[in-house]
């Protein structure tokens, strides 16, 4: 209806006619509505099957499309496919399946694994290749959902090239032989829990069972140094913490991969350069990283922000945001940190005073930190009685009036778990951590998280200790299993595996081509903030250097600090008794 003045205005429902409301080109609203969503549909259907020839070939038949589904889907549930069950899955008649299973092999879609010695007996697995091109498939037909199928009509999306981001590992082309299966020992932690719960598509992937068992760290490095004594060894593969690879290597108990690696021209340049380097010894590698975690500040964005203060970048400003934030009687505490006595406290004294600018042991200085890689005898002297050293314990002794109760019980999931349940407003953490809030909706600091280097002493500078594991060969296993092995190792610690791992619960990746994927950037922002903290030379390892020894340095510092901070010894006296007890144990590691 047009007004006098020559507006318009809406009918009222007296003023409608009965029945649905007509439009101009004599269709009903309620009609428009339904062919609109009909086009919408046909449309997407349409850009599916223009899609279908990315991942199929312009030559391509829908009959091949669901031997693809079954296999695809077989691939990353572990289930076995044969001929035979892929010609059933796929409705086709048996002759017709069976060319059809041929002409994809062919077009090199489909690989063709022998099950038995004898190769009669066939596993059928996507490709490589395949698997590269189901990404592709899979991201334009998530754009197209987006884009297509709306509510509201939409023009048709422009075809989008999809970023340049990793496919899934694919099953090797000949299965690994090996007697009993793969035997892991790997450390408790998100990652080796995301390879666990993943158990059944690698053992498609390798062919072979998988027998696993995880330890705590202590435990672990208890079992790593029994196995060793062993005349051979229980396990395959062992996970082994980063500092721990110089007492390994130097007391003979993981095998050299320097002739493997050449043999095979395994790729490890994306590797992160400082967990590459603390993998080795002497020049050696012994090790190949399969997750690199970054001990670092955490702090809730959201409670900063309500109190006008700014990130702390310095352990003066790390006090005063602790002491602002800090309220008791809310259940909230300023920052949370490791203070269980032995290797947990040790860990968080050696980090901490290397932003006071001293690692734990008299290394080299260099133009960008401290030479962890060439290390002699000389270097080989602690450094409990350094300035560096008695600024941490006084920093250590502020943090105890602003940290939350039990701390000096406090682990490293403890110091996390507080953090992800609302109870302190900071905490030093490792991102490899980082999980129990960023993937809990519940944890008020899920999404109001941030993330920066370790705050630093007046002549530190920005620091990320690294910290991580690689897997290794025991250097007592059979003889006879050591070239299958290593072709677990690899496919075990290849980008495309890191990439699952992260999309299965872990956040901690060793690889610069995995952490700039764009699909593994979008599970956490913590993911792109630990590699620009790489790119800009932040994550080092000189923190918690690989040298003989370190563990049992961590731990006297675990124990005499802890001294300090329970009152029941003075600072001069428990760093004293460090230095001393150091000493002597690094002298008879020299006289062995």
């Amino acid at each position: 209806m047009i007004e006098p003045n020559g507006g318009s205005r809406r009918r009222t429902a007296d003023e409608r006619p009965e029945g649905p409301y007509e439009l101009g080109d004599g269709q009903s609203a309620d009609q428009k509505a339904i062919r609109d969503e009909q086009v919408r549909f046909v449309d997407f259907v349409a850009q599916i099957y223009d899609e279908a020839e990315t991942l199929l070939g312009p030559t391509g038949s829908q009959r091949e499309m669901r031997m693809i589904l079954h296999l695809i889907a077989s691939h990353f549930d572990g289930h076995l496919v044969t001929s035979s069950s892929l010609a059933a899955a796929s409705g086709l008649t048996y002759g017709t399946a069976l060319r059809t299973i041929e002409d994809l092999r062919e077009r090199g879609l489909i690989v063709l694994r022998a099950r038995t010695a004898s190769g009669r007996s066939q596993s059928l697995h996507p490709s490589a290749g395949l698997l590269a091109r189901w990404r592709q498939f899979a991201y334009r037909g998530d754009v197209l959902m987006r884009g297509t199928l709306r509510k509201e009509a939409s023009p048709r999306p422009r075809r989008t090239v999809p970023p340049a981001v990793l496919p899934p590992p694919a099953a090797l082309e000949t299965k690994l032989s090996l007697g009993r299966g793969l035997r892991v020992l790997v450390h408790a932690d998100p990652t080796f829990m995301a390879m666990l719960n993943l158990k059944r598509q690698f053992e498609m992937i390798l062919g072979t069972s998988i027998e696993s068992r995880a330890h705590s760290i202590d435990r672990l490095r208890a079992e790593l140094i029994i196995n060793a004594q062993r005349a051979v060894s229980l396990y395959d593969i062992v996970a082994v913490d980063l500092p721990w690879f110089g007492e390994m290597a130097d007391e003979g108990r993981l095998l050299p991969l320097d002739a493997l690696i050449a043999e095979t021209g395994f790729d490890q340049s994306d590797i992160y350069p400082d967990a590459l380097a603390s993998s080795s010894w002497q020049g050696v590698q012994y090790g190949v990283p399969i997750m690199v975690s970054g001990e670092i500040l955490v702090y809730r964005k959201d409670l900063l922000a309500a109190a006008g203060l700014k990130p702390p970048r310095t352990v003066e400003q790390t006090l005063a945001v602790a002491r602002t934030l800090h309220d008791p009687k809310a259940g909230l505490a300023g920052i949370s940190w490791n203070g269980g006595r032995g290797t947990p406290l040790g860990h968080t004294f050696m980090m901490i005073m290397s932003a006071f600018g001293q690692p734990i042991i008299d290394l080299r200085p260099t133009a960008d930190g401290f030479d962890a890689e060439n290390v002699s005898p000389a270097n080989m002297r602690p450094m409990f009685q350094s300035d560096a050293a008695r600024q941490t314990v006084e920093y250590l002794l502020d943090l105890l009036a602003v940290s939350p109760p039990g701390i000096l019980r406090m682990t490293w999931y403890d110091r996390a778990r507080t953090y992800a349940r609302g109870s302190a407003a900071m905490a030093y953490s490792h991102s490899i951590l980082a999980p129990v809030h960023e993937t809990d909706q519940t944890s008020p600091a899920h999404l109001c998280t941030g993330y920066a280097p370790h705050p630093t002493g007046p002549k530190g500078r920005p620091i990320v200790p690294m910290g991580g594991y690689s897997l290794a060969i025991p250097a007592n296993i059979a003889a006879n299993r050591i070239s299958e092995v290593w072709r677990a190792l690899q496919t075990l610690t290849t980008a495309s595996a890191t990439k699952l791992y992260l999309a299965n619960g872990s956040l901690a990746s060793p690889r610069s081509s995995v952490s700039r994927d764009p699909e593994v950037a979008a599970l956490s922002p913590l993911i792109s903030a630990v590699d620009d903290m790489a790119r800009q030379g932040y994550l080092r390892m000189w923190p918690r250097p690989p040298v003989p020894g370190i563990a049992d340095l961590i731990a006297i510092a675990g124990e005499e600090i802890h001294d300090i901070l329970t009152g029941t010894k003075t600072t001069r006296e428990a760093l004293a008794t460090a230095e001393h007890r150091a000493e002597l144990l690094l002298q008879s590691r020299r006289d062995l």
